[in-house]
């Protein structure tokens, strides 16, 4: 088990800073697109580069629409920062010294049910306001599907254990 904390610690750290990382891009990408701050159009102004900071080398590109930068650049984006953050919190439940708690279903009960409707959610309101959606989306929605399956029903073994727990503290 000893195994599982330090993996965990450290998965913990990389998904946190990750977390910030997304969190920092989404928050440049908003000051650049609303100030046009290292913000550069091209192909007749039909697509858009936000550049890295003090410099003119692009970062981050997209078509120049802002119903494409909303919601097929910029709430994506942002699932990403929550996402990192959330598998963070899950990578926390297990450095923990005792797993079964309340707390820790919750964590897990939220990353599942984040990864289960959320993409479903943005693919639906990037069809609904844009003319397409970026390619691979689909996939990528499967994939936090089963993400969110596997994890919900990690969390109902937690809320299993956490049950069994309860029960076991009762006879002591």
């Amino acid at each position: 088990m000893k195994n599982i904390k330090v993996i965990s610690g450290v998965l913990y750290y990389i998904t946190r800073f990750t977390a910030i990382l997304y969190f920092l891009v989404i928050l440049y990408a908003l000051v650049s697109l609303t100030t046009q701050w290292s913000y550069i159009t091209f192909d007749n102004g039909n697509y858009f580069s936000i550049c890295y900071p003090f410099s003119e080398t692009p970062f981050l590109n997209g078509e120049n629409s802002w119903s494409y930068k909303i919601f097929n650049f910029i709430i994506p984006i942002s699932f990403y920062s929550v996402f990192f953050y959330l598998i963070s919190n899950v990578f926390k439940v297990f450095k923990q010294p005792k797993l079964f708690t309340d707390y820790n279903v919750k964590q897990l009960q939220c990353f599942s049910f984040t990864n289960i409707f959320i993409p479903l959610l943005i693919i639906l309101l990037a069809k609904m306001f844009t003319e397409t959606i970026e390619e691979g989306s689909g996939y990528v929605t499967v994939i936090h599907f089963f993400i969110g399956i596997f994890s919900y029903f990690l969390s109902e073994i937690f809320k299993q254990g956490l049950h069994l727990q309860n029960e076991q503290d009762l006879y002591i």
